[in-house]
């Protein structure tokens, strides 16, 4: 659920125990909470009507005796409203942030209708307000875009900020991983390492900070699409956390490198044989004890 939808269902009193828990992981959470408590004072008792008629005519009848209290209560009635227009502002103004857990994808459609498909453990970060005026988001993790036309796209990432110049391609950030797999149209690549722009079927890849070359792909999108994560001459420690997050458990290797090349792929649907499709090729065998998978070799 995103940023949003979470404060929304707040204001109206509808979070369940889940959906709390991650309202008080949001960053705003201190702030909303004490915007909050500061409109606790305005809230009005119930009202009587019969009592409320009489009370407006004396306070008409004392108001003609005393002006002084009728700039009071527009004071206050001025306050009310400055502190409701500022929660209104707050809340229109606010980023929208979305994201996955283990095991899970999830679409998007952004506010000029381009849609972003998030792979797992992945978070894109955008406003609606600005959206217009200025087309960009922050991701951390991978997602697959395919972006309507109009003015400059940008997906900001911690090692790079890609700018559409095109409509399809991939992004991929993982801590020290950073790759751009352009599929239609044209993207340009900025990274503290490289600048370049890529045309389809071309790939921009950096680990541990090195510039990657790699071969032009063939295929129209990424494989994670169709459930199923491909590598060719990547890092295994990167195969391996690739498949923690799609399976949602913690393998453990210690006899062995884990920045050992491998090329291949995995499923992202049965366990048993994406073992298989990861270990059999480095002749590595494998033993599960709950969420836990520990390698070794033969």
């Amino acid at each position: 659920m995103n940023k949003e939808d979470l404060i929304q269902k707040w204001l109206d009193h509808n979070l369940n125990p889940r959906e709390l828990e991650a309202f008080k992981q949001l960053k705003d959470y201190p702030n909303l909470i004490k915007l909050d408590q500061g409109l606790i004072g305005f809230k009005a008792d119930t009202i009587n009507e019969d009592d409320a008629f009489k009370n407006v005519l004396k306070s008409i009848d004392s108001l003609k005796k005393k002006p002084s209290k009728l700039f009071a209560t527009l004071s206050k009635i001025a306050a009310i409203l400055v502190i409701a227009f500022g929660i209104y502002f707050y809340a229109s103004t606010l980023d929208t942030t979305t994201y996955t857990i283990a095991s899970q994808q999830k679409s998007i459609v952004l506010p000029d209708a381009s849609q972003v498909q998030l792979n797992a453990v992945s978070t894109i970060t955008f406003n609606k307000s600005n959206w217009k005026s200025s087309r960009d988001l922050v991701l951390h993790g991978e997602a697959y875009f395919k972006v309507a036309k109009g003015k400059k796209f940008d997906v900001k990432t911690n090692l790079g900020t890609v700018t559409v110049l095109g409509t399809q391609f991939n992004v991929k950030q993982r801590n020290n991983y950073f790759e751009v797999t352009c599929y239609k149209g044209k993207v340009a690549v900025n990274s503290k390492t490289k600048q370049i722009i890529l045309l389809p079927g071309d790939t921009f890849l950096i680990i541990d900070g090195k510039y990657i070359a790699t071969e032009k792909e063939n295929v129209s999108h990424p494989s994670w699409l169709i459930n199923k994560s491909t590598f060719r001459s990547i890092p295994f420690r990167e195969v391996i956390a690739e498949f923690e997050r799609q399976y949602n458990v913690s393998v453990e290797f210690s006899d062995f490198e884990g920045a050992q090349n491998f090329t291949g792929d995995f499923i992202h649907n049965d366990i048993e044989t994406a073992l298989k499709s990861i270990t059999l090729p480095l002749q590595l065998k494998y033993s599960k004890t709950d969420n836990i998978i520990r390698l070794k070799r033969e």
